[in-house]
């Protein structure tokens, strides 16, 4: 390597104790970098204490094995800087690792990025913030950024954000953060563009993997888009990967594929709320593994998180006029999928009384119940029981097709199907052998190809155009 592009901490000053603050010596070992016009700070094994961390373009930080870098709990080591936060702009501490326009950046190694985001937890939960937590990697208005290899623990917040960045290649991270540690999303990409995250661990106290566009309140609305997941295990996290419930810029164009998620509380999670806007659209996820998640699918446009979740817009079950803050879910495809242990709900559907859920298909997938499951929420909206053992859950959808479904172990119907209209059911099976497999209300035109016609389905009230193996329903 080219020693004029190549600068070792210890060279600028960088004590390897862990408690004197090298934040000096790491802002002049970025700065000789730029003088020279790029290069690579090196970080060799030892325990560092620093502040802030703020990248220069055409520089890689390189985090050597047995190097930890520990950062600074003193507030004051973190400058405030007007960023998105939880998809609004707002003054807020800057990332841990911080930058703002530059490109051709990197964070790799075998080393340990330690957030040390105990005292940050405290203070949230206490209400005693000044400003909102620094996340750990927070790259703004940048291209070309490559994160690869290094550890990362006790985030003070979310852990890796990149907002309105493009060309984005995350991979073989180690993210842990403890389960109960509040807000600390593993990798949340906001409004950017072409972005690939592979072969990470993920076990965190919030979403694993949440993609995000702002909310109605940004000044500008950038989708998010152009998003490929792959070959990640998630463990812990509210969700495994989520889309929203930040969304107003629209989210569209997603892969997941070849991931296992292991006791997060939903699965593949889509969230938004009336107001918002947006929409969520050409999603692909495939190749799933899941155990002890609460319910694995989800599509929840009644989402009441958050400020303004509680009022009557957010709510209401009556339709509303449809307009520019009405958001919608479409095309979204779920395939060769398993499912197991699942506590409330195999899936939870619930589009708007005015937008319903829309071209929506599961194709070969297996769900099991959890013999002993514990109830609770399948997702978020005011008013909702706790249930258990519970299959598919479905209000307010058009053109869903359910292809080789399996559901075992619940109690009821394995599909719960209530005001929608066009679906199909083709080679479905359910386990228990009490009641309807099928349960339908106020549904147009729904096409059951699977079971004997005596146990297919239940016809509550207001159905019409209902075919049983080919044959129309009186």
């Amino acid at each position: 390597m080219n020693n004029l592009t190549f600068h070792n901490i210890l060279d600028y000053g960088a004590v390897a104790d862990g408690k004197t603050l090298c934040t000096d010596a790491f802002k002049k070992a970025f700065n000789a970098c730029e003088e020279k016009g790029g290069g690579t700070v090196f970080v060799p094994a030892g325990e560092y204490l620093t502040g802030a961390i703020i990248f220069k373009s055409n520089i890689t930080l390189h985090i050597d094995n047995g190097a930890v870098v520990k950062f600074s709990q003193d507030p004051k080591d973190y400058p405030i800087v007007t960023e998105r936060w939880e998809g609004v702009e707002v003054k807020c501490h800057c990332g841990l690792l911080y930058a703002d326009g530059v490109e051709n950046i990197a964070v790799v190694g075998q080393g340990t990025l330690d957030g040390q985001g105990q005292p940050w937890w405290k203070k949230h939960k206490d209400g005693t913030l000044d400003y909102p937590r620094p996340r750990f990697i927070n790259f703004c208005s940048s291209k070309r950024i490559l994160l690869d290899g290094v550890k990362l623990i006790d985030s003070p917040s979310w852990t890796i954000n990149p907002i309105l960045s493009e060309n984005i290649t995350i991979n073989n991270l180690f993210i842990l953060n403890p389960a109960d540690s509040p807000n600390t999303d593993g990798i949340d990409p906001e409004s950017c563009k072409n972005v690939r995250i592979s072969n990470c661990h993920v076990d965190v106290g919030d979403d694993c993997i949440a993609v995000k566009a702002g909310t109605e309140f940004c000044l500008k609305r950038v989708p998010c888009e152009n998003i490929s997941i792959t070959n990640c295990t998630m463990v812990h996290g509210h969700g495994g990967v989520v889309l929203g419930s930040e969304m107003s810029g629209s989210i569209r164009n997603v892969t997941i594929s070849n991931c296992v998620f292991e006791g997060t509380d939903r699965g593949i999670r889509l969230k938004s709320r009336r107001g918002r806007g947006g929409v969520v659209e050409d999603v692909r996820v495939t190749n799933i593994v899941m155990k002890e998640v609460v319910c694995p699918f989800t599509m929840n446009l009644y989402y009441h998180c958050g400020p303004g979740g509680k009022e009557k817009i957010v709510w209401d079950k009556s339709p509303y006029p449809i307009s520019e803050i009405t958001p919608s879910f479409r095309r979204i495809h779920f395939s060769n999928i398993t499912a197991r242990e699942v506590s409330a709900a195999a899936g939870f559907l619930y589009g708007l009384a005015e937008m319903h859920v829309q071209d929506i298909s599961f194709d070969n997938i297996s769900v099991h119940i959890a013999e002993n499951a514990i109830p609770g929420e399948p997702d978020m909206l005011t008013n909702m029981d706790l249930v258990a053992k519970k299959g598919f859950i479905l209000n307010n959808f058009a053109d869903i097709r359910f292809t080789n479904v399996s559901v075992n172990g619940q109690e009821g119907p394995a599909f719960l199907v209530e005001d929608g209209e066009n679906i199909d059911f083709q080679g479905c099976t359910a386990g228990n052998d009490a009641g309807a497999v099928i349960t339908l209300t106020n549904v147009k035109t729904a096409r059951i190809d699977c079971f004997s016609k005596d146990k297919t389905a239940i016809l509550e009230s207001k159905n019409e155009n209902i075919f049983v193996n080919g044959e129309k329903l009186a």
